[in-house]
């Protein structure tokens, strides 16, 4: 175990905890069906997966519409991981269809790429574009510490080429780069923990590292904040966790449900923090001090 973590959880048994600030919780949206996937839109808007329930919903200020479902779009089944690209439209994962998404702005989705090697994906979760435009996202089948059947791809925009970057991995989830985009961060729900690939020159995924563990929960979504702090969704844990650059917890932030599942950074100076959580089926949104990195596929 990370030394770290395990003298945060010795303190924790001792009776001590990491700092917890108290946050004035604002109900963004309410009624979703296992919310995830949260994605900022830099013209305004957020939207969000509802897994369950087979539609996106977009959320502009005080207008809340549904942008996308599976009954009005065949090319849309059951999505979560969502990424707002900078022509406007939204990459997607569609863990109903194995498939990664292409929606337009209009809401129109279009199968992008659907499989590897003759085979559909398994489930795709979660995705993050690198500083060249490059896709990357989780692709979990089983769930068990000892299935390490999930992988970890790479999707050239421009030509649709896949390349599989990792796999024999404990149900992959939440996904980010650092940023400056040399170490790709991921988490091994089935394993409680964070890890994170260093990426070479030649764009390899090498040197994987234990980053964190989170007992009591699974890790889930990640996002980083300019200053390089990473925020993690403890689903089941009722908290969002703030990590320093080296891996130190810095600060838990409880939240309103004990299912926190992703999160995302918006709002016109980048210090609010959007949060899906799966207990209330609700979206949530705080502000923060430090501003969350812009993402590099954005508009």
């Amino acid at each position: 175990m990370n030394r770290i973590i395990y003298f945060f959880f010795l303190l924790t048994a001792l009776g001590f905890s990491p700092t917890q600030k108290e946050y004035d919780f604002s109900k963004v949206v309410e009624g979703l069906h296992f919310p995830e996937g949260p994605a900022w839109d830099y013209r305004g808007s957020l939207f969000v997966s509802s897994c369950y329930g087979g539609y996106i919903t977009k959320i502009s200020g005080s207008e809340i519409i549904k942008f996308a479902d599976s009954a009005s779009n065949t090319n849309l089944k059951q999505t979560n991981g969502l990424s707002v690209y900078n022509d406007g439209s939204i990459f997607a994962c569609d863990y109903g269809l194995g498939a990664i998404l292409k929606i337009s702005p209009d809401g129109v989705s279009e199968i992008f790429v659907d499989g590897y090697e003759g085979k559909r994906f398994n489930r795709p979760n979660d995705l993050a574009f690198d500083d060249k435009g490059n896709l990357y996202f989780t692709d979990p089948k089983s769930y068990g510490t000892n299935k390490l059947d999930g992988r970890l791809f790479k999707i050239n925009i421009d030509n649709k080429d896949i390349k599989l970057m990792a796999d024999s991995l404990a149900f992959p989830n939440g996904i980010a780069f650092s940023p400056d985009t040399k170490k790709l961060f991921v988490c091994e729900s089935a394993l409680n923990q964070i890890v994170f690939f260093e990426v070479s020159e030649e764009e390899i995924l090498i040197n994987k590292t234990l980053f964190a563990e989170l007992p009591g929960g699974d890790p889930d979504g990640l996002a980083f904040d300019i200053e390089g702090n990473l925020y993690a969704a403890h689903f089941g844990g009722g908290a969002v966790y703030i990590f320093s650059p080296d891996g130190q917890i810095k600060e838990k932030i409880l939240t309103p449900g004990k299912k926190p599942s992703n999160l995302e950074f918006g709002g016109i100076d980048m210090k609010t923090l959007f949060i899906t959580e799966d207990e209330t089926n609700s979206v949530y949104s705080i502000e923060v001090e430090i501003p969350g990195l812009k993402l590099f596929s954005s508009p």
